[in-house]
This record gives structure tokens, sequence and C-alpha cells, in this order.
């Protein structure tokens, strides 16, 4: 055949096959709708192009997580492959054959990659090189500009041509910014942060206004620059989900697929970065102002934004989607006790319960499954905490916003470079024992740090407050064993659930339901020990009555009839709480 070449497919275990390349595109990757298709762990979804034609074979990396090599140099562009030279995709190795070989297995007929509408070019026709050098990292650079995506969760071919389209233009765009801001001379001449965004909105702001004519139908220009300044300088497509009160929850699958969680429900939106290294970027400026890093090494890290919102990303080799990043968004307002009541989280009766308890010092144990709301109910628990005590907060990444005057906060450290320095939070629960306390607020026990809490608690420093992951107060009693467990002590069960059942008091679950709402299920008190077991009796519980026709559940908590053990101790310590809300007949 006419400009057919042999292709030999080395794998893994040194395994040989040669193969027909007949005059066309192929797309290399480990999913069956490719036509060389790789099956291995190393090798991307969509990985990497060949293309055979009058000028020869050329190779084409698209944005894979592992690289495609040609004779060891990673390829950045699409670049020639001449007989000899050996092109590596994950574990497999590929060559051109002697065009004598026989063929082993014929390739499925080559076809086009499936283009969107051509669209005009947008950015000046004068685009000069970029100077060279190391740029900062809040203005990286990008790939080349190929870029094929991976499949969405949902199969929406308009929405992915849409989003390629428009990525397409932010990425022509900022390389324009790139070039006239001049960073090296910038960056000489000492300009300052808020002199350089500026800079930078009003080059943005030039160049859109020369390229508005030719912008596709249906690309505002003032959402455009929005766009671009917030990937250049700010956190790229989350600053918009960032700012917006009823997303609670930004979740970035690889650098082109983002999700949100509105009223409890996910949703898929059209915003993605611009490829990975924009990603990457993004999260850099997340947690470089707080001191973490991440990197190969460290291929994961937990952060907060500014406003307490808890952020963890994770990058490659450990993700195989690119980098992902989770944002749970705290209110710029903290919520409070009255907002939980209208929204059916907790009722009225109940939060004058808990109230009266955090008063009398009772140890209080907030337990529920991941994004049920346990920091959120904690920070409202915590601000009943009186104004005339000292307290100190322990946590992994600083969330909390108690609103006392005299609180100390702690937060653990991860380890350097070196791999040295970290101060985890059960080193930080000892030391906060040293700074005399009257209440310790643990931000979530999750190791060997819940040892120390329950010897705190059971140590002159009651009325403390911590948070568990754990589905019900049962079974957050064993994880309490467990992670006593973990803390290295040869510590027999008895004793350890005689320390949890001394230093435990109260229990608060909270669950989510299938609506999104987050409820609290049930107040359990921990009566003490029977044997070898710890006796516990619920207080309150939520009774699910039915379903509303727009899908919300009805329902509401009520009291069991039983009464806790310490109601005596709130009339000797002159605190109104009214036993007719531990009454089964009674709407609390």
């Amino acid at each position: 055949m006419p400009g057919e070449l042999h292709l030999t497919i080395t794998d893994p275990k040194s395994v040989q096959k040669i193969v027909g390349l007949a005059e066309g595109t192929y797309t290399v990757g480990s999913d069956d709708t490719n036509q060389i298709t790789l099956q291995d762990s190393t090798v991307s979804w969509r990985h990497a192009i060949l293309s055979n034609s009058s000028e020869g074979l050329f190779v084409e990396d698209l944005n894979s997580i592992t690289g495609t090599y040609l004779d060891g140099s990673r390829v950045k562009d699409r670049v020639p492959v001449n007989l000899g030279q050996r092109i590596q995709v994950g574990g497999y190795v590929l060559s051109l054959a002697d065009p004598n070989a026989p063929v082993e297995q014929p390739l499925p007929e080559a076809k086009p990659e499936p283009k969107a509408k051509p669209e005009p070019e947008v950015a000046p026709p004068a685009i000069h090189a970029m100077p060279h050098g190391p740029e900062p990292s809040s203005m990286p650079l990008h790939q080349p500009e190929v870029q094929v995506s991976r499949p969405f969760a949902k199969k929406d071919p308009e929405r992915q041509a849409r989003l390629e389209r428009r990525q397409k233009i932010k990425r022509q765009i900022h390389e324009e910014l790139l070039e006239r801001l001049d960073l090296k001379r910038l960056t000489a001449n000492h300009v300052g942060e808020e002199d350089l965004r500026d800079r930078a909105k009003v080059i943005i702001e030039q160049i859109i206004h020369d390229v508005e004519e030719r912008l596709p139908s249906g690309i505002r220009p003032d959402d455009l620059s929005r766009e671009i300044y917030d990937e250049a300088l700010g956190l790229g497509p989350l600053e918009t989900f960032l700012s917006e009160e009823s997303i609670t929850e930004i979740m970035v699958n690889g650098h082109d697929q983002i999700y949100i969680e509105r009223a409890g429900k996910l949703e898929l939106t059209d915003a993605a970065f611009v490829d990975a290294n924009s990603a990457m970027a993004v999260i850099e400026r997340i947690v470089a102002p707080i001191g973490r890093r991440i990197d190969e090494s460290q291929p994961y890290v937990d952060a907060r934004l500014a406003d307490g919102s808890r952020v963890n990303a994770i990058i490659p080799p450990l993700s195989l989607i690119g980098p992902c990043i989770t944002i749970r968004k705290f209110s710029k307002d903290p919520f409070t006790a009255e907002q939980l009541i209208q929204m059916g989280a907790v009722s009225a009766g109940m939060i004058r319960f808990i109230d009266a308890c955090v008063k009398l010092r009772k140890n209080i144990l907030i337990s529920g499954g991941t994004g049920t709301g346990k920091t959120t109910f904690l920070n409202v628990v915590s601000n009943y905490l009186p104004d005339t005590e000292r307290i100190l907060t322990v946590e992994d990444a600083a969330e909390l916003r108690l609103t006392q005057d005299h609180v100390v906060k702690l937060e653990a450290r991860p380890a350097n470079i070196e791999g040295k320095g970290a101060i985890p939070i059960r080193d930080l629960v000892r030391n906060a024992l040293r700074m005399r306390p009257d209440r310790i607020v643990v931000g979530e026990c999750r190791g060997g740090e819940a040892l120390d809490m329950l010897q705190a608690m059971n140590t002159g420093h009651e009325g403390s407050l911590t948070t568990v992951h754990a589905n019900s107060p049962r079974d957050c009693m064993a994880r309490l064993e467990t992670m006593v467990l973990m803390a290295g002590m040869d510590l027999p069960l008895r004793a350890i659930r005689e320390q949890i059942g001394s230093a435990i008091q109260l229990v608060i679950q909270l669950s989510r339901f299938p609506d999104g709402t987050r409820k609290v299920t049930r107040v359990t008190e921990v009566t003490g020990m029977e044997g070898d077991k710890i006796v516990m009796q619920d207080i309150f519980e939520f009774q699910q009555t039915g379903v509303g026709p727009d899908g919300k559940i009805l329902g509401g908590m009520v009291p069991t009839g039983s009464v806790p053990t310490f109601f005596d101790e709130f009339r000797v310590r002159g605190l109104e709480v009214n036993a007719a809300i531990f009454n089964p007949n009674t709407q609390i």
C-alpha cells in the first residue's frame, strides 16, 4: 500500500508485534476506542497521536500523565520519527520496522480526530517568542496548543466542543498577556504585586478589545476578561464558585472537569482550567501562603483558604486523571444556631439543652460521616463556651472560627522537603495541656490523639469538644477504641472503655439525607460502664414521617423519654432546663 509504514510495538514483557500504518492519524492509549490500544496502567486513556503522512511519521503527546518520550527526550510538540528511533509510551516501546517485515496485525482504519466547528483565531497576529528563563509561579507558562480532553462523566460532545473552543481562546490571550507584561523586566524593577495585578487587568482588557469582533458568538468579553485574570493571578475558574454563597463544595477532577455541590446536589459545570499546568499553579497559590508544599515527593496536601474553607489536593502520580482539588466552602458569616433551626438541622429545644450541657462543662463529641456538617456544628457549639474561660483549639488545618476573646489557635505542621519537622495533632494536644487551658477543642480526632484527648477530659479539662467520623453513636465508641489503640499503648480493652465511659458524656450524631439536607439525628448520653460494655441512652432522635412531593425528607426531632442522668446538676449550677423537653409527647 503506498505510504504504508510498519511499526514494531514491544510490550513491557518484551513481546513484539508488527502492525501496518497506512496514511492517516492514529490515537494511542489504554482505552479500546483508540486505533492503537496499549493495555497498561502507565498509559493514559488517550496518550499520544501518531501521524503517517507524505512527510513521514510524526508523534505528539496529548498531555498524558506519564509523558511520551522519543529516544529518552520528552515529546512536547509534534516531532518527526526516523528509522531507528524509539518512542516510549508508558511501559511500551514503538519504533519503525523494516518495510519488508511481515505485518502480524492490521490496525483499525485511521480516522481523523473529532474537531469542534472552526473558529477564528483571536490572538493578535504578531506573537513573538516568549523570553527564556523561569517565570514566577503566579504566571505559569502553558503547554503547546494541542489538548485532547478525556471523557466526561456525562458524554456531551457539544459541551466538550464548547469547552475546547473557549480554552483555546483563553490560552492564546494568556500567552499574549505574558508577552506584553514582560515579567523579567517587571521583576528586575521590583514591581509590587498590586501594581502587577493592575497592569495585568489593563492589558487583558486591551487584548480582548483588540479581538472582540472576532470572538465566537456566546462568549461575552467581560466574562472572558474575568476568567483570564483569575487564571493568571487568582484561583482560575474556582473564583466564581468561591464567591457564590449557594455553593457548598467544589470538586476538580483533572483540569477539564469541575463539579459543584449546591443545595446538597452535585452539578457538572462548564468551567475548566486551561490545562494541567494551570491547575497545578492554582494549587501552589493555595498551599504556599500557609507554608505547605505539594510535589512528586509529597503529592497530596491538606490546606485552607483565607476564609477558612478546607482544601485537599492530590496530583500525579497518585492521581491518574491529573490534579484534583476538593474545597469544602465555609460561609463568609459562620452559621448561627438560629439559622440551623430555620434550616431544620436542629430543634430549638435541643439547642437549649446543648447550650446548657456546654455551660455544665460536659465533654461533647460530635459524630458524623463525611460532609454531614460536623465542623459547622462544632463551630456553633463552640460559641456557647463562656467568654471568661481560656480556650485552646487544635486542628490539622485551622477552620474553626470562635467568637470569644481568649482563644489560642494551634495548627499541625507537615514535614518539610527533607521529611523532617512534622508536628502532628497529638503533639499539639499534649502541649496544650501545659498552656493552662480551661477548655480544649480538637477539630477532629482521627488517630492516636484520641488517647491524649480522653486523658485531658479525665484530668481537669471538662467541657472539651471534638469531632469523630462515625455513622452512629455506638460506632463512635468503637472508633474511639480503635484510635486509642493507634496511639501505640498496650492498653487492655476494658481500660480503654473505662476511659471513654468516664470522659465522654454526650454524643451528637449528624447525618446527611438523600435530599441533600444535613440534620442532627441523635443526641445520646454515655452513662458509664456495665460489665465490659459502654452504656448509652438516646435523649433525642430524628423520626422521619415521609418524603414530600419535592423529595424533601419530612420529620423532626422527638424526645425518647429518657432523662439525662446529670439532670439534677442543671439546677445545682443555676441553669434553667425545662424537664418537659424530655417528654415524648412534647414538641421540642
